[in-house]
């Protein structure tokens, strides 16, 4: 039987370290970071690709300001600039897709998708905004911002001295687009979907689709979307070939094999870095609390080689 997997793309697949983003290089780490998932698509996977959008969508709400300020441009929402990156992101992925496959001689096609994810009007995340977006302002425009536009801002946590606006990060409940996406699947394409986390919208009284401004995480929406479509193993691609306990210390020790009990245990004890690796461990349980039958957490070039990362499982046996 065909089984079906997502694979969430991470930051560095599309942009690694210092690089300052020029298309070139975004083109060229994605063709890089593509080429490992061949291996899944000739041994029959049904694929769907997942993907960040965090310095992109940054970078479009700095131009969003920059247009404001020097030509009076009227600045666009930040669920259009969601929009904006995942239409961008998935047309760069799509085309490299397109390329690596016509090298390998593959006939597939693929298709990339503006991904609708529901959340609840009333989630809490509403009332304590976490995440940062866009760029780095002083205390005095970020004062002139919280004045003129409501905008909440937090204090860096790189060490520059500034501050960059918040914005709430909802629990996404559904994939809009999951039918469809399972329909495309079934007709042998690669989709491309739920880019930066999806679009965040609601449903009012009307059933009209409504939407607020927030920012759905990437790593959860791909293990919603992965439960939506059942599919069989949920891949999370991130700048670490393992998950690690006490990474970073004296302590540290590799984590290749966990049962659903055990990671559950680790994250309860704070064994997972707040933030990076947490959020990653919390989507990956969910997808397999939810019928998933293999989370696997790594870096791009294991795939290849098919040793894989960090499982995770219901249980041991596998």
């Amino acid at each position: 039987m065909k089984k079906r997997a997502v694979v969430a793309l991470g930051g560095n697949a599309i942009l690694r370290g210092d690089e300052e983003g020029t298309i070139v290089q975004q083109e060229k780490n994605v063709t890089e970071t593509l080429e490992n998932l061949i291996h899944l698509i000739n041994d029959g996977y049904e694929l769907v690709i997942t993907h960040g959008n965090g310095p992109q969508v940054g970078n479009i709400l700095m131009r969003n300001d920059a247009g404001e300020q020097m030509y009076g441009i009227a600045p666009m929402p930040l669920n259009i600039c969601v929009a904006d990156s995942q239409g961008g992101i998935g047309f760069m992925i799509e085309r490299m897709m397109r390329n690596v496959l016509n090298k390998h001689g593959i006939n597939k096609n693929v298709i990339s998708m503006v991904t609708l994810v529901e959340i609840q009007e009333n989630d809490p995340a509403f009332q304590a905004p976490s995440k940062r977006v866009g760029k780095v302002y002083s205390k005095e425009e970020a004062d002139k911002l919280n004045a003129q536009k409501g905008w909440l801002f937090k204090s860096t946590t790189k060490g520059k001295g500034g501050f960059r606006r918040v914005v709430p990060s909802p629990t996404p409940v559904d994939i809009v687009n999951k039918e469809i996406i399972r329909q495309l699947l079934e007709n042998g394409n690669i989709v491309i979907a739920a880019g930066g986390g999806g679009i965040p919208v609601y449903f009012d009284e009307n059933k009209d689709v409504r939407t607020l401004d927030a920012v759905i995480d990437k790593d959860m929406a791909s293990s919603l979307l992965a439960t939506n479509i059942e599919a069989d193993e949920l891949y999370i691609l991130t700048d670490v070939a393992f998950i690690y306990k006490d990474y970073g210390l004296e302590t540290q020790e590799k984590l290749e094999f966990l049962n659903y009990a055990d990671t559950q245990k680790h994250l309860e004890n704070g064994t997972f870095a707040e933030g990076t690796m947490e959020p990653k461990i919390r989507a990956c349980l969910n997808f397999i609390k939810n019928g998933g039958t293999k989370s696997i957490i790594t870096e791009a070039k294991k795939l290849e080689d098919k040793s894989y990362g960090s499982k995770i499982t219901m249980h041991y046996e596998d």
